[in-house]
């Protein structure tokens, strides 16, 4: 993938086909130029051997197809920066991936674009309360899709056309204000 933004998108892709109910992603970007980027859920968790062998790309819980590449690529951009990827889960319980990326490492794929990204990971999974959380040395901010519904009301759905326009224009303000 070309950027991270894709990569958090089929890591929380990964989330809500487990079934989650709440899908939080943290990034943190730090003065030594790290990006780490944090995303949990609450989802079904993997057991003890498919965690062991979620990075091998011949792992996968798909029916469709034999390969898995999503983690294993996704170790491989961190690890190419000279970072890492790491992985937690507790059947039952949730799944933590956590990857570190050095964001002046030649081999770093740019940020992208998160607010689109974000705007898809809401739309494709309405019913998901997400929490976005983007910090920098120059400040954050915290993007959650509970406020949203409560501000839309139950008869406002979060896949509409106009508050997938509206959360990734919002999300893109938040961007150039950090």
């Amino acid at each position: 993938m070309k950027e991270l933004a894709l990569y958090f998108l089929d890591i929380v892709k990964n989330s809500t086909a487990a079934g989650a109910r709440h899908v939080n992603l943290s990034l943190s970007e730090c003065e030594d130029g790290t990006l780490t980027a944090v995303i949990s859920d609450d989802g079904k968790g993997m057991s003890p051997d498919l965690l062991a062998a979620v990075s091998d790309p011949f792992t996968t819980t798909r029916t469709t197809r034999k390969v898995g590449m999503g983690i294993p690529l996704y170790r491989m951009a961190a690890e190419q920066t000279g970072g890492s990827l790491s992985l937690e889960s507790t059947l039952g319980a949730g799944t933590t991936i956590t990857a570190v990326f050095h964001r002046g490492h030649l081999d770093c794929p740019p940020l992208g674009d998160l607010p689109g990204a974000a705007a898809l990971m809401v739309q494709g999974s309405p019913q998901v309360d997400f929490t976005l959380v983007h910090t920098t040395v120059k400040g954050s901010y915290t993007f959650q899709t509970e406020q949203i519904r409560d501000l839309l009301g139950p008869e406002v759905p979060l896949d509409t056309p106009e508050v997938f326009l509206w959360i990734r224009e919002f999300l893109a303000e938040q961007e150039a204000n950090i």
